[in-house]
């Protein structure tokens, strides 16, 4: 009782005692005769402690000088004149606390708590701080390592599935951040380049979170070993990620042959490349791929509204994924540069060249740089001919010139998008590099983990929660978070859209600040 009294009287005695005992101890012949690692691990516990009960300290004097009121309407037009005290837990990067209130309530109607609104308190047991640790951890390694990592390092507890039900919640306001984020300013736009790329990675889910298409090929499928998958044979158990990306660049003017010899083991250095401005990736597992490629289209257009950019867009030759940009790119009403990734084109040359020469030889390496050369210069239907006569002349049988046709045909097929001269010149990029990395980081990182099933919310989470980081958009997003949580949570609630006052003083009172925020 007496200990209440005090508490009551001085809301962070609890706290000055604690650090009170911690003092004594560091001066006291036990913590004279360890090594330092024992008591810094012994400070760092202690000290999480005095900061646990400093805060509630805090949370018990706001609950203290809150203010009563008669009672209370909400946005629903009932007013709420039964009030009571009601408390409630909140897991804190220092640990457990509780926060006291007022709530108003009305029979059979949500009880409103103000003091809730002001406190900007979160509709779950977690405060702010551990779901963004939560959040920025996810992003970056399992669920299970995340547990351990706020348990060795905060005083918060949380479960595993916790941890994915927060990542959830936390990148749930991800779409409307980028709807809402001020464009990126431009500057010498009718110089500079706007480049969007486009990929998909495949990730291995959980069979109830399949597109329907793949999990009726997984019903029907079967193998003929037990242990391994045959030639030719797929497991069906992938459901493919859209990677996009987006980023602006001046002009890099080559020459073919500059191409050719930066491709050799020793090769000349090139001027220095101009780095990527303003990139942001992304990555969505749920939604179509249409829909993915039309969200960046429509980014490029808050960047470039007036269409004075050259718009470029790199792509490995995919079909699907060309005949999406082509029609979003017309949906736009913009022109876009479409460019072949010539590293692709270099793979398929490399394929070919072994029908004529051994793996390995200078002959072979002779016989792509000649080429590629070639399609540099925008040769590129006079070396799919000249290739298919070379296999011609020398009688090869279908089998031996597979590659061959294979190559002539992709460069055909494809011959509108090598115009590799007039990119050089003009400066723009001629490979998919960036959106490769975007692949490999957004994707292949985290989420190809041996063993690893994902739920189709988990992945989802966890691809947007690492584009923000790779976008180094994590800070701004997490501030338009807050905001939204208070507009989510709270002030929907009240009449007018506006939670009353219930503290003494609004100097820094954080829901005035939120509440300006629209």
């Amino acid at each position: 009782m007496e200990a209440q009294a005090v508490v009551k009287e001085n809301p962070f005695a609890n706290a000055e005692a604690c650090f009170s005992r911690l003092r004594d101890w560091l001066g006291g012949a036990e913590a004279m005769g360890m090594t330092h690692a024992e008591v810094e691990s012994t400070v760092e516990t202690d000290g999480r402690e005095i900061m646990r009960w400093l805060f509630q300290g805090y949370l018990t004097l706001r609950r203290e000088r809150e203010v009563a009121l008669p009672q209370l309407l909400g946005s629903d037009n009932v007013v709420r004149t039964l009030h009571r005290d009601s408390e409630r837990q909140l897991e804190t990067v220092f640990g457990t606390v509780t926060a006291g209130r007022t709530s108003y309530g009305a029979r059979g109607e949500t009880s409103l708590r103000p003091l809730d609104a002001e406190l900007n308190l979160p509709p779950t047991r977690y405060s702010d701080g551990v779901e963004r640790r939560v959040a920025e951890q996810a992003a970056q390694q399992s669920f299970d390592e995340v547990v351990l990592a706020l348990r060795a390092n905060t005083g918060a507890v949380i479960a595993k599935r916790q941890v994915e039900a927060v990542a959830v919640r936390a990148a749930q306001d991800f779409d409307a951040f980028y709807e809402k984020r001020e464009p990126v300013p431009t500057e010498d736009a009718a110089d500079s380049i706007l480049v969007l790329s486009f990929d998909g990675k495949g990730v291995v889910m959980r069979k109830q979170d399949l597109r329907p298409e793949t999990a009726a090929a997984a019903e029907c499928s079967s193998h003929k070993l037990a242990k391994r998958l045959s030639k030719g044979e797929k497991r069906n158990k992938k459901r493919m990620a859209t990677v996009a990306a987006i980023y602006s660049i001046a002009p890099f003017v080559r020459t073919p042959e500059q191409i050719v010899r930066e491709m050799q083991p020793v090769h000349e250095a090139l001027p220095k490349r101009p780095r990527p401005q303003d990139k942001r990736v992304s990555a969505s597992i749920a939604k179509q791929p249409e829909d993915v490629i039309m969200e960046f289209f429509a980014e490029a257009l808050r960047r470039d509204p007036e269409r004075k950019k050259h718009w470029v867009v790199p792509l490995d030759g995919a079909e699907t994924q060309l005949e999406l940009v082509l029609a979003c790119a017309k949906a736009a009403e913009v022109d876009v540069t479409v460019v072949l990734d010539v590293i692709h084109v270099i793979d398929y040359l490399w394929d070919a060249a072994f029908c004529f020469h051994a793996e390995g030889t200078k002959e072979a390496e002779a016989w792509v740089n000649e080429r590629l050369l070639e399609i540099l210069r925008g040769n590129t239907t006079t070396v799919a001919a000249g290739m298919r006569r070379s296999a011609t002349k020398r009688n090869f049988s279908r089998k031996q010139r597979r590659a061959v046709d294979k190559c002539a045909n992709y460069l055909l097929k494809y011959s509108a998008y090598m115009a590799y001269d007039r990119y050089l010149a003009a400066g723009y990029p001629i490979a998919t590099g960036v959106i490769e990395g975007a692949c490999r980081y957004l994707v292949k990182d985290r989420m190809d983990v041996t063993g690893a099933r994902w739920s189709l919310a988990g992945a989802e989470a966890v691809l947007k929660l690492r584009a923000l980081r790779k976008s180094g958009d994590f800070d701004a997003f997490w501030s338009f978070r807050q905001h939204r949580e208070y507009e989510r949570n709270h002030r929907r609630l009240y009449a007018d859209f506006t939670p009353p006052r219930v503290s003494p003083s609004e100097n820094g009172s954080p829901s005035r600040r939120l509440q300006s925020v629209q």
